[in-house]
């Protein structure tokens, strides 16, 4: 009984001895891991607001941008903390990197197609081929921005409908902005009949051109002859319009174009095509010759 009871303090002064040895050993490194944690997310938390800060200043940077740009880098941040805590107790840090590469390169295969919207959003965001509130023509993908997120892009056509589109789409394709540029130029064409007088026709729209102060005086509105079609001689009048202005002046100078052509006697002609009958000779009747037997 002596002897085991020798044994058991013998067993606990050693254990007691070496866990004195280790804590002596890790004090310091418990300390500074728990320093490097506390300031490290400090740290981050710091960085994030300032990158936040600093892109919102920025008109160039969406907001979105701007809030995704300043998380990376407080996770990076906190990822940088976390393997120098892992260096501090003498963990090898270096197989912990390529374990990381690898799980990131795995992540990245199994989502590549969400991950291709995302750097598409990215692209978008940046080079703002189009902002929230323009209309745009993406290769059918057509409709008024609502927001452009890092995945996908809202959108609202002009009859009203919704429309999600993943941002790949859009990066991919030819976009075709109605809105980002000021001024637009419209093309209205009618045709006249070959025996109106074209003269007319031609100071009629400049007249309509120049009395409505939508249309640009710079450069000029000017009237030109289209085409000599079927049926009809084409004039265009042909104007410019500040691009907010583009539906209304539009419709109101068709409207306006008829009425003043129907004041003057000017006329719009239907489709007609000349068709001349030509008789065809008629059959001459078949001779049949009498065999004498």
């Amino acid at each position: 009984m002596e002897i085991d009871t020798a044994a058991m303090l013998t067993a606990g002064e050693a254990a007691l001895a070496q866990a004195s040895a280790f804590a002596v050993e890790y004090a310091f490194s418990v300390i500074g891991a728990i320093i490097l944690i506390f300031a490290g997310f400090i740290v981050a938390g710091y960085l994030e607001r300032a990158v936040g800060r600093a892109l919102s200043r920025m008109h160039t940077f969406d907001q979105t941008l701007c809030r995704f740009l300043s998380k990376v880098v407080r996770y990076a941040v906190l990822i940088m903390v976390g393997v120098t805590v892992l260096a501090q107790f003498g963990v090898q840090t270096a197989s912990i990197l390529a374990a990381l590469g690898a799980a990131g390169l795995a992540i990245g295969l199994a989502l590549q197609g969400t991950l291709q919207n995302v750097a598409a959003g990215i692209m978008l965001l940046v080079l703002r081929p189009f902002r929230v509130g323009e209309y745009v023509d993406a290769s059918g993908i057509a409709g008024t921005i609502e927001e452009i997120g890092l995945f996908a892009t809202e959108l609202t056509t002009f009859d009203g409908l919704y429309v999600l589109a993943p941002n790949s789409e859009l990066w991919n394709k030819a976009v075709t902005n109605y809105s980002r540029n000021p001024t637009r130029r419209f093309d209205l064409d009618i045709g006249i009949s070959y025996s109106d007088d074209i003269n007319l026709a031609h100071d009629t729209l400049m007249e309509l051109a120049r009395s409505d102060d939508r249309v640009m005086g710079v450069p000029e509105p000017e009237v030109l002859v289209k085409d000599l079609g079927d049926s009809a001689v084409v004039v265009t009048l042909r104007y410019w319009t500040a691009a907010s202005n583009f539906w209304p002046v539009q419709f109101d100078l068709t409207k306006a174009a008829k009425e003043a052509f129907d004041a003057k006697g000017i006329t719009i002609p239907f489709p007609q095509r000349d068709v001349h009958f030509v008789p065809a000779e008629a059959p001459q009747p078949k001779r049949i010759s009498a065999r004498k037997s």
